[in-house]
């Protein structure tokens, strides 16, 4: 299996997040603020830090998203979303194992599609600690 992609410093809630997500503004920060807290929203055992200026979320201390944030759009990536299912097809990228799905303020999401992404990811690495 190849190594997981943890941080020892993630920890429940982190200030640094909710610092940068209220300094993100118009429509891009109201897209990142509504998807981070989705990812917030997966489970007691989700921690998150910042990381290459991304907010990063984790499974205790294993990354499995991160929303970045741009002028014009939003990015939801995954670090292993090469590896998760997506009938809809709102993955894009071509790396090894990352994957994002980027949002624009004028283009709405498939917001059941993309909820699925999230707790696909969480899941996939709950699993990975398991073996770990």
């Amino acid at each position: 299996m190849d190594a997981l992609f943890r941080f020892d410093d993630a920890r429940r809630r982190c200030p640094d997040i909710d610092a940068w997500l209220a300094s993100r503004e118009g429509e891009p920060g109201a897209l990142a603020r509504r998807w981070f807290d989705e990812l917030r929203a997966l489970g007691d055992d989700v921690r998150e830090l910042m990381h290459d200026g991304q907010a990063t979320a984790c499974v205790r201390d294993a990354a499995f998203a991160y929303v970045g944030c741009y002028t014009a759009h939003v990015n939801v990536g995954f670090f292993r979303g090469a590896e998760l299912p997506d009938p809809e097809r709102l993955l894009q990228g071509t790396g090894k194992r990352m994957r994002h799905v980027k949002l624009r303020p004028d283009a709405p999401p498939d917001t059941a599609a993309l909820r699925a992404l999230l707790r696909a990811a969480c899941a996939d690495m709950r699993r990975r600690l398991e073996v770990d």
